[in-house]
């Protein structure tokens, strides 16, 4: 039988994959043409489509010069909008199955391994991972862009984007300016990247009688994270941590089987057996798949009191997973922003050996039956993400908050302006047609 992954955000289920069968299953592409595969991934979005009860029954390959561009003017055209008549889908795609399986199998991707979001109009860097042609450069967090190969941000935004542009150079000369204000210059050419995914972790002392919190800085849900959380739980178990503060301000996603299993080590002590959450299909498909998830007590589950999640609008779809499934059964606090809001996830068909087609087809809720987060999940306690200080140091505002509320239960009086700017992984997904690659569940990684 042919793969059909459960992705949020991408890659889970095992089934087969255009017209349907009679097992409910899409049927492979009888030609690997261009027409063959249009026509595998209409059949396909009429199969799997959470909103497929959307699309008119009329569709013409015709109308469309390639697969990637029907699966993006189908659902962006016909899938559900907004109040402003934006369309809310814009995470069906058709990619590269070698990628795919690259990134979340693997935790690697081809790229210069750096992260950024857009502040006051510049290009600045969040993160750089150990290792990357980025890091070999000594570009480094809070950094800002001067020039790419001698031109400026804004000049290439205002014309192919910077997505189109580091997707066309596979090396380019960056220009940067540090925090001291002196500048430097490093050629830079793409190459495989590991993620690290889960950087850091420790406990933080709050105090005299106080139980320590644990802290963990969390990247992105690709199954290389799966071991880590096991020696991470382990140490707060063994520190004596009741609550636990982790850091998804740049967690974009990823697997699902990951987002359940940290579900497990958070709440699976106390409520080993009662819901994690709920997936839900569409009515074709519901019957056969729809699915209910429990918690599962590990051996290093934790009795987690209290669960802090340093959050920004860059924080997406399996980090909000475990969030709002964690709601029912502990203390859940936001710190930070809202988050991104994408309460659905995809499903991963792969097809003509080397494309992998993800159509948006599954809701998830919680043991409540809360899900309808479009608008992202609400911050409780604003702080600000400032680049100019690492992550997860002891003055992050982040941190601050979030050991605040650990040690007393209330949200410190801060200066928190919130709006930070959405994931530059919205783009991409948006537009799939002009990558072949796996979509960036880090938030800006390149």
């Amino acid at each position: 039988m042919r793969k059909l992954a459960v992705l949020f955000l991408t890659t889970l289920l095992v089934a087969g994959c255009g017209s349907s069968s009679d097992d409910g299953v899409t049927a492979p592409p009888t030609a690997c043409s261009n027409d063959g595969q249009k026509q595998f991934v209409l059949d396909a979005l009429y199969d799997w489509y959470l909103w497929n009860d959307q699309l008119p029954a009329d569709l013409n390959i015709a109308d469309y010069a390639t697969p990637e561009e029907l699966v993006f003017e189908v659902t962006t055209t016909y899938g559900p909008q907004d109040a402003m008549g934006n369309p809310i889908d814009l995470w069906s795609s058709v990619g590269s199955l070698a990628a795919d399986q690259q990134y979340f199998g693997e935790g690697r991707y081809e790229g210069f391994g750096f992260s950024w979001r857009e502040e006051n109009n510049d290009m600045r860097m969040t993160g750089v991972f150990p290792g990357s042609p980025a890091d070999a450069a000594a570009i480094e967090r809070g950094q800002t862009v001067v020039t790419l190969n001698a031109r400026t941000y804004a000049d290439i935004q205002a014309n192919e984007g910077i997505n189109a542009f580091f997707d066309a150079n596979d090396t380019v000369t960056f220009e940067m300016r540090r925090l001291d204000t002196s500048t430097f210059s490093a050629s830079v050419t793409k190459d495989i990247v590991t993620i690290t995914p889960i950087p850091q972790w420790r406990t933080i002392d709050l105090g005299p009688g106080v139980p320590p919190a644990g802290y963990m800085e969390f990247r992105t849900f690709v199954s290389t994270a799966d071991p880590v959380f096991d020696q991470v739980f382990a140490e707060f178990i063994a520190a004596g941590v009741n609550d636990v503060i982790i850091d998804m301000r740049y967690n974009g996603g990823g697997l699902v089987s990951t987002a359940e299993l940290l579900g497990d080590y958070l709440g699976g002590f106390a409520n080993d057996g009662l819901v994690f959450s709920n997936t839900e299909f569409n009515a074709d498909r519901a019957a056969q798949y729809n699915s209910t998830d429990f918690f599962s007590r590990r051996g290093n589950s934790l009795d987690t009191m209290r669960l802090i999640v340093i959050a920004s609008r860059s924080t997406a779809s399996a980090s909000e997973l475990v969030t709002n499934s964690l709601i029912p059964y502990a203390d859940v606090w936001i710190v930070g922003d809202n988050t991104y809001g994408k309460p659905v996830g995809q499903v991963g068909i792969d097809f003509c050996e080397e494309k992998i087609l993800r159509p948006t087809s599954f809701r998830t809720t919680n043991a409540d039956g809360a899900g309808d987060y479009f608008g992202g999940l609400p911050v409780d306690c604003p702080a600000a993400d400032i680049l100019d200080i690492p992550v997860g140091a002891d003055n992050d505002p982040n941190i601050v908050a979030a050991t605040s509320i650990a040690a007393t239960g209330a949200c410190p009086v801060v200066a928190a302006p919130l709006g930070q700017q959405l994931p530059e992984i919205q783009p991409e997904i948006r537009y799939p047609a002009a990558r072949g690659d796996t979509p960036r569940e880090l938030a800006g990684a390149y």
